[in-house]
């Protein structure tokens, strides 16, 4: 599905539900890596990029102890709700007054509705994209077997071949990028996980053809490997200078540590 029809869609959920609830006076939902996906049109966008830079600390120390289900921040003039909905994050302001019995069982209840019926919608132009990739491959095909007249096994044979090795070596063509160790600490950091520039990692998406690349291997200039979970950077100071940042577990498994230079690369499964 289109990613303008997927956000007009919950767009006019949340639009909605605020015509269901007037307390709630703003609402937007948002991705972990803090890409916005919709926002009511009563809330600002520079509004909705500041709540989210506010919140990824808070977010970034649940990751340790395996994230959250829901915040509720109780201000003078009113309160913010957090909650995680398959993988996205909805956040919604209310009134003091409000009933958050009423409220929360209105959002709970039609935004997984609405994203389940998006998510069964979502699959179904992959599936009619495939066979007219068939067709595309196998229509040169017939048309050289029309005008052979003499070997056509044998022309149809050679080239199979070809095909296949093609698709084999695709795998090893990921690129491999060379990153700069920097530190990564604190008392909540999960010690299996490096973080990577955001930029990069959707490169290697976009090379690979992969939704989400969520891990990488990482070699030194010795030859000594592991494998890893990523995330993107979200500390600003350390993005677009190709740094790496790696938890000291990591940097002790390969004998490694800040400054140095190792070679990073996506894994595709």
């Amino acid at each position: 599905m289109d990613n303008e029809v997927y956000s007009f869609a919950l767009k006019n959920t949340l639009n909605e539900i605020q015509n269901i609830c007037p307390d709630i006076k703003n609402s937007f939902m948002f991705k972990e890596n803090g890409e916005i996906i919709a926002q009511d049109e009563n809330t600002p966008q520079n509004v909705v990029v500041h709540l989210i830079d506010s919140f990824d600390g808070i977010l970034e120390k649940a990751d340790a102890i395996g994230g959250i289900e829901g915040i509720t921040l109780d201000g003078n003039k009113g309160r913010v709700t957090i909650s995680c909905m398959n993988d996205i994050y909805l956040v919604t302001v209310t009134s003091k007054k409000a009933d958050m019995n009423y409220v929360n069982t209105v959002t709970h209840v039609l935004i997984p509705t609405i994203l389940r019926l998006l998510d069964k919608i979502n699959p179904a132009p992959l599936k009619n994209k495939t066979p007219s990739l068939e067709v595309e491959t196998e229509t040169p095909v017939a048309g050289e077997l029309e005008e052979q007249t003499e070997t056509p096994v044998e022309k149809d044979w050679t080239e199979e071949p070809e095909e296949t090795l093609e698709t084999e070596t695709l795998p090893s063509e990921l690129p491999v990028n060379q990153l700069i160790i920097e530190n990564l600490g604190g008392l909540l950091v999960p010690s299996d996980t490096v973080r990577i520039d955001s930029e990069m990692l959707l490169q290697w998406e976009e090379f690979s053809g992969s939704t989400r690349i969520e891990q990488v291997e990482v070699e030194t200039f010795d030859g000594k490997t592991t494998r890893c979970k990523v995330k993107p950077i979200k500390d600003s100071k350390y993005e677009g200078k190709g740094i790496i940042r790696m938890p000291e577990k990591i940097q002790l498994n390969l004998e490694v540590r800040k400054g140095e230079l190792v070679r990073v690369k996506p894994l595709v499964y």
